[in-house]
């Protein structure tokens, strides 16, 4: 049997994070420039049943047998196998490869997922469509953080803009223009289970304050999408930056997301903000494409630990 190789990109939050959890709308896009790829290789003379599991991002080389029942690669290998109706794979090694930094906000623990339940799929002839991808990437996503809003899964399965709103079905806003926005990574790994507990923490303590920046950072996100969408994308920076000050109002930035959103606007950005779960983790800067790689060394001079410059393309061809 040939091995089978599939892959998933990244994501990043535009714009909405937390206040999605609320019942406000968020708008996510997929970074293709940093992906995961899940490799199966068949085992034809090894015991029926072995399957080795090699992810060196998390220095991992073990047995899937060996790995504990609620380790998130084992639970979703075996939820991949339920929905197959199969009780056991074939003898086989998977490869996990990622460029995603792991607790950065880029949604690598989905990308595992959707990219290992392609791969799987695929390798038994019966390739999963993305509605069944995503939502077993959601159920392993509440295993990485408890109660995710369902973004990371969804961005990264169909691999598409996505403004995305709980209760309500999936919208794919049309990008009029294509732009350039710069990802920094602090170097500090946030948890997103900590971030969202902690702001539910809060918002029981003060819901009149806390809906009311939800509220505000929702209407923030209506209005980008029609940036988006009019292809006013400079417009789309003041937005961004008013949208990181209500995040750090509700304490999810920290000193060094704050000092790299600075940096980023200092150095000609047209806005900048925290994305994902903040504590750590990424920043993205909207930036002129020309000035990107200037910007981008002068976020690595003020302490990231890495840039990528991302191009989010215009939309073409039909909505899904």
């Amino acid at each position: 049997m040939p091995a089978v190789s599939c892959s998933a990109p990244g994501k990043v939050i535009l714009c909405g994070e937390h206040a999605v959890v609320y019942g406000t709308p968020a708008i996510a896009l997929p970074v293709f420039q940093v992906a995961t790829t899940v490799k199966i290789i068949a085992k034809p003379i090894a015991e029926p049943g072995t399957v080795l599991i090699k992810a060196p991002s998390i220095s991992l080389d073990d047995s899937l047998a060996a790995l504990d029942k609620k380790n998130p690669l084992r639970a979703a290998v075996e939820l991949i196998m339920q929905e197959l109706g199969i009780h056991h794979l074939p003898a086989c090694e998977i490869l996990i490869h990622t460029t995603l930094p792991v607790s950065a906000g880029l949604g690598s623990s989905a990308s595992v997922t959707v990219a290992l339940a392609r791969a799987i799929s695929t390798y038994l002839g019966h390739p999963f469509h993305d509605e069944t991808v995503n939502q077993i990437t959601y159920e392993i996503e509440k295993l990485h953080h408890g109660s995710p809003s369902g973004i990371d899964n969804t961005v990264i399965t169909y691999g598409t803009p996505v403004y995305f709103q709980r209760g309500k079905p999936m919208e794919y806003p049309k990008i009029a223009r294509s732009f350039t926005l710069i990802i920094a990574d602090t170097g500090i790994k946030g948890s997103t289970a900590e971030a969202v507990a902690g702001v539910r923490k809060c918002w029981e303590a003060d819901k009149n304050s806390y809906e009311t920046i939800f509220t505000e950072i929702g209407l923030i996100t209506q209005r980008i999408r029609c940036n988006l969408e009019s292809g006013n994308i400079e417009s789309i920076g003041v937005e961004l930056t008013h949208n990181h000050v209500l995040l750090k109002h509700i304490g999810v930035s920290n000193s060094k997301l704050d000092q790299l959103v600075n940096a980023a606007i200092q150095a000609g950005a047209w806005g900048a903000k925290l994305s994902g779960g903040g504590l750590g983790g990424n920043m993205i800067a909207l930036v002129d494409p020309d000035l990107a790689p200037q910007i981008a060394q002068e976020l690595i001079d003020r302490g990231a630990a890495q840039t990528i410059i991302a191009t989010i393309p215009a939309s073409s061809g039909e909505r899904l």
